[in-house]
């Protein structure tokens, strides 16, 4: 397994798969969007309790799922890098961690519109939803450490043990309905027993979710490409000072040569 990690641990080789998966990844999600939100809005059926503002929830679940999903990715990267010193699973968890937190505050958003009606608040501070705002300040805090040392390498190393303790919320999350008395339903998908939701409705939630996890791939793929490419204009511009000040010194300690 770690000689399988190192081979992909060369930036210019991860440059050449991601070229290569970025397109198809991008079509994809230009493709299951149109799509999912066609279904969702207007070819799914209302439901019989809640009416129109059941559509609340194609957008609310995936991006629920999303936020879990997103923050595994990131503790396994933060794990990969901490013990293998992989230089591309630093860059993945730190291109992940803003896109993690936007579908946590989507999570969180649509939440809250779809429990005003449902349940006559916007806001409870029952066990999951309260887990899921720990999950968000945990995403802001891993990319506030980041940047917040003057040496990149111990802002990447607080960062992925950040994200290594935090991962300890996941469970909880998953759990909580189970766990603890609270307002928020329990599983209707993942479940003994298979869902609860009509087909009609599942596969529009299915097509949305896959979208949602393209979106993902596409834009980690791109932010990590980014990172990776101002890195080496980093290095080439200090390798040209570095060459620059060489240059400079060499007339100078010629003069004093001869002096």
């Amino acid at each position: 397994m770690a000689s399988s990690l190192h081979r992909f641990a060369n930036p210019n080789r991860f440059m050449r798969l991601s070229g290569a998966v970025l397109p198809w990844a991008a079509v994809i999600t230009a493709i299951l969007f149109p799509i999912g939100l066609y279904l969702a809005l207007f070819a799914s059926p209302p439901d019989y309790q809640q009416g129109e503002t059941v559509r609340i929830m194609y957008v609310h679940v995936p991006a629920a799922w999303m936020a879990l999903f997103v923050y595994t990715t990131m503790a396994v990267a933060s794990a990969v890098a901490l013990i293998w010193r992989h230089p591309v699973a630093d860059i993945a968890a730190r291109a992940a961690s803003p896109l993690g937190a936007g579908f946590t505050f989507i999570a969180l958003a649509t939440g809250a519109l779809w429990g005003q009606p449902m349940w006559g608040t916007w806001w409870v501070w029952d066990a999951r939803l309260t887990s899921v705002l720990i999950l968000f300040f945990l995403y802001l805090g891993h990319m506030a450490l980041f940047d917040a040392f003057d040496d990149p390498t111990k802002g990447a190393r607080a960062a992925a043990i950040l994200a290594l303790v935090g991962a300890v919320n996941v469970p909880i999350i998953h759990y909580s309905v189970e766990w603890w008395n609270t307002l928020h339903q329990p599983a209707s998908i993942l479940r003994d027993g298979g869902p609860s939701i009509a087909a009609s409705m599942l596969w529009p939630l299915f097509i949305m979710a896959f979208a949602f996890k393209a979106y993902f791939v596409t834009f980690l793929l791109v932010r990590m490409r980014s990172d990776i490419t101002a890195a080496k204009l980093r290095a080439l511009r200090r390798t040209q000072v570095e060459g620059a000040g060489m240059s400079a010194a060499t007339p100078a300690a010629a003069e004093a040569d001869r002096a």
